[in-house]
């Protein structure tokens, strides 16, 4: 009886599908989520234009850095002027640090600056988990053809030093640029670094 029992574990274990990472180079997960605004948005609706992801908790320090130099905001408001379509994610649980409801989230927008065009709200992680994103900030860059083409750090020095920021190299504008020319990205992905994303589970 118990080797049977073991033998259906095991059976289970096998047919459960793990979820699948994202791959540079493959396309993109694609997801539905309700932004700040409580519009529903999704990667599909933009197809045809180049998306970028920053997941964001507004209590880490990192996120700080960038925001607090305006480092983070001059980039978003650089790219959507070009066309980019930024997305804001906060994958932070109910109860967790840097979790913001619409209000909250639509006040901290207002606070720093933001430039995104829109602030998702992924309370579930269900956005997280399917991008697999590990800190805050982490960086995804999503070619028109909705095609994964650099995801990691959004630069070279991982460290909540200011004065770090001009002397690193922002791979997420570098991956734009390179995109926008019809260049291969020359570093397609990175290690993130941040705060550790607080998910629910």
């Amino acid at each position: 009886m118990t080797f049977r029992l073991v033998l259906l574990a095991a059976a289970l274990t096998v047919a459960v599908p793990a979820i699948a990472k994202p791959v540079v180079g493959q396309p993109a997960p694609d997801f539905s989520v309700t932004d700040a605004a409580g519009k529903t948005q999704s990667l599909s609706a933009y197809k045809g234009k180049t998306v970028v992801l920053e997941w964001n908790n507004p209590e880490c320090p990192f996120v700080r850095k960038h925001y607090g130099a305006e480092n983070m905001q001059s980039q978003q408001a650089a790219a959507t002027k070009d066309g980019v379509v930024w997305l804001t994610v906060n994958s932070g649980a109910q109860g967790k640090q840097g979790h913001l409801d619409p209000t909250s989230a639509v006040a901290y927008i207002d606070k720093v600056g933001g430039k995104e065009s829109a602030y998702l709200l992924d309370a579930d992680g269900k956005v997280g988990h399917a991008y697999d994103a590990k800190t805050t900030p982490h960086m995804y860059v999503i070619d028109k053809d909705g095609v994964l083409r650099y995801m990691g750090g959004i630069d070279s020095i991982a460290s909540t030093d200011v004065d770090d920021i001009p002397k690193a190299t922002q791979y997420v504008t570098q991956a734009l640029g390179e995109l926008a020319a019809g260049k291969p990205v020359s570093v397609s992905s990175s290690e993130p670094y941040g705060c550790s994303v607080k998910y629910g589970s």
